[in-house]
């Protein structure tokens, strides 16, 4: 029951961490059948319509049910602690994102189970194939109302991470002196912002069409299906740097760390940063090239696209830089931060060849994309999410990963990536479409396919290991240090492993950049407090957050089966819906009316609160 109610930050980056990891086995297994499916040529593994539901949910459920919760769990577990805060700004709504987020990722994968089957429009949903016309069953409704769902906990996550990093940063942290990973997770907040509210519009139209008989992307009845493509893609061009920035943070810290070198030319990072944010705004028609925008507008979209490569260039010299002559430490956390930059240029380099209108007509819709957005997603944003597991694990958990298992799994997973996504670009170059259910023998495909194959393979028993040092190292007695890497820079490594209930006995004061490490320098043994010791507020737990999620997930089955439930009464899903609704608003209302002050800790009571992690 406390795992319901908690609206402890680092227990929520915990619960972020469960459900996005189960999520990221669910997607990795969809991956696998693809792969075996694809190994050989005129393979019946899976039925057409299999596949294409696999590749609709592994998009789906990868980016929006396993890469975002995990980075919204090391954001929760580190973020207040770098600034020097005791939670986030609102605790209740942190824990309200957190549950509408899982009960729309459950939403949608209970289609799985259902005798229409899941969605199978592909992940990007586009119209009219995901309108009612082409997707009859409710897989697609599924799509709609479980991402709605799910959306609203990414919203509000991320509105609260704004308010948190503005109003709570502990005495003498100004911007300019936050760690890289509260910058990154700073803009990217911002982008969820902009960006969520377009998806959020689309799928309520796309939801219309669907279960009211509107007409907003049927081109038959006045609509127009290329306006789900340019809506689609505002927010989903954004959510690309809504998923890297964070790994982009996690990877500054973790080198400059294992460097034991302040990381080189931190002004122009930040300011790198803030323009790959507005940038990747400016540029979603950059997916959209062929579909008849104009050699001009194709001009403008690739120029502005090429310009991002400029601010991502600053980053990787940077951290070049900032290794160059350091003292640097081979950890597992570090393996993962080296490893990302040469897979990231990687994929900023075929990513500027996609750029380019004209050689994009011909890359378009074949292999080589995917190799290409797998080389940014996976092996920028998931090298980034173990780098940064590794690293804060001790101070989440209070023990530490195994290194020599943690070293082997990064072998094992990088090497299977690389087998993986390297040879699809050849596929893409040799002409293989993509989203294809199986190819005809003796077009070149077969052997580069099975070596794809054979890396999926080796991905997934390196994930597999992961979960297993996971497992091992759980067993082991909470005996990590405050500081466990001893080089440790900014301050989560100030306070014990796991961090207590309350985060700083004493607000911090900050005295410059790497504010441990100057503490460090200066040869002190910790922070100096900026305050007395005294009585500390805390929020109160709560289950409403719980009962108004629920309330949503049970709407949303109303809404799907509107038309279908008529074995009582015709509207019965109707009322099912509004059932959901009035719990919801329910607990709205007994939030609203009751007065909850939360409670304070003692100075007295201070040494015997903590978390179980």
């Amino acid at each position: 029951m406390d795992w319901l109610t908690t609206v402890d930050h680092k227990k929520i980056g915990i619960l972020y961490l469960i459900a996005g990891g189960f999520f990221f086995l669910v997607g990795g297994l969809e991956a696998l059948l693809i792969r075996i499916q694809l190994w050989k040529p005129l393979n019946d593994f899976v039925s057409a319509d299999t596949y294409n539901e696999l590749i609709t949910m592994h998009g789906t459920t990868m980016i929006f049910l396993a890469a975002m919760p995990m980075l919204f769990a090391l954001m929760n577990a580190v973020v207040p602690l770098q600034i020097g805060a005791r939670d986030v700004a609102f605790p209740f709504v942190n824990a309200l994102g957190f549950w509408t987020f899982f009960f729309g990722a459950v939403l949608l994968n209970v289609s799985w189970f259902t005798s229409t089957g899941a969605p199978a429009a592909g992940w990007t949903a586009y119209a009219p194939l995901s309108g009612p016309a082409f997707s009859t069953g409710h897989g697609m409704d599924y799509y709609v109302l479980g991402l709605q769902i799910a959306g609203i906990g990414t919203l509000i996550g991320g509105i609260n991470f704004l308010v948190t990093i503005i109003n709570m940063r502990a005495p003498g942290m100004t911007f300019m002196r936050m760690p890289m990973f509260t910058w990154a997770s700073f803009i990217t907040s911002a982008l969820i912002l902009f960006a969520f509210p377009a998806l959020a519009v689309g799928l309520a139209a796309l939801m219309f069409d669907r279960v009211f008989d509107a007409n907003f992307f049927d081109p038959n009845n006045g609509g127009n299906a290329v306006l789900w493509e340019h809506i689609f893609w505002i927010f989903g061009h954004p959510e690309v740097y809504i998923l890297i920035l964070p790994a982009f943070g996690v990877i500054s810290e973790v080198i400059s760390t294992f460097s034991r070198k302040r990381l080189f030319g931190y002004s122009s990072m930040v300011f790198a940063t803030i323009l790959i944010g507005f940038l990747g705004f400016m540029v979603w028609a950059h997916h959209m090239f062929t579909t008849g925008l104009g050699p001009v507008a194709n001009a403008l979209f690739s120029i502005a696209t090429m310009l991002i490569a400029v601010p991502t260039g600053i980053k990787i010299f940077n951290w070049i830089f900032t290794m160059w002559g350091g003292s640097i430490k081979f950890t597992s956390a570090n393996l993962y931060a080296v490893g990302f930059i040469p897979t990231f240029v990687m994929g900023g380099v075929t990513g500027v060849m996609l750029a380019a209108a004209p050689a994009d007509f011909q890359y378009h819709d074949t292999y080589f994309v995917v190799a290409h957005f797998h080389y940014v997603i996976v092996g920028g944003l998931i090298l980034g999410i173990f780098s940064g597991l590794h690293y804060w694990w001790p101070k989440m958990f209070g023990r530490v990963l195994n290194e020599t298992l943690g070293k082997w799994t990064f072998w094992m997973f990088y090497i299977g990536f690389h087998l993986t996504f390297f040879i699809q670009h050849f596929l893409g170059l040799l002409g293989m479409p993509r989203r294809i259910w199986t190819y005809l023998d003796g077009l070149g495909f077969n052997e580069m396919n099975l070596i794809s194959t054979i890396g999926a393979i080796m991905m997934g028993i390196g994930t597999i290991m992961f979960f297993l040092n996971v497992v091992i190292t759980n067993a082991k007695p909470q005996n990590a240090a405050d500081d466990p890497w001893e080089d440790g820079r900014t301050l989560e490594w100030t306070i014990p492993s796991p961090p207590p209930e309350y985060n700083f006995k004493q607000t911090p004061l900050v005295r410059g950049y790497d504010a441990y490490w100057k503490e460090k320098m200066d040869g002190h043994k910790g922070m100096t407090p900026a305050e007395p010791i005294g009585s500390i507020h805390m929020p109160s737990p709560s289950i409403l957050p719980f009962t108004m999620s629920l309330g949503l997930f049970i709407t949303g089955f109303g809404l799907m089966y509107s038309r279908d439930w008529t074995f009582i009464t015709e509207h019965i899903g109707f009322y099912v819906a509004g059932l959901g609704l009035l719990i919801t608003f329910g607990s709205m209302f007994l939030r609203s009316v009751y007065d909850d002050h939360g409670f304070h800790i003692e100075p007295e009571e201070l040494e015997d609160k903590g978390v179980k992690a």
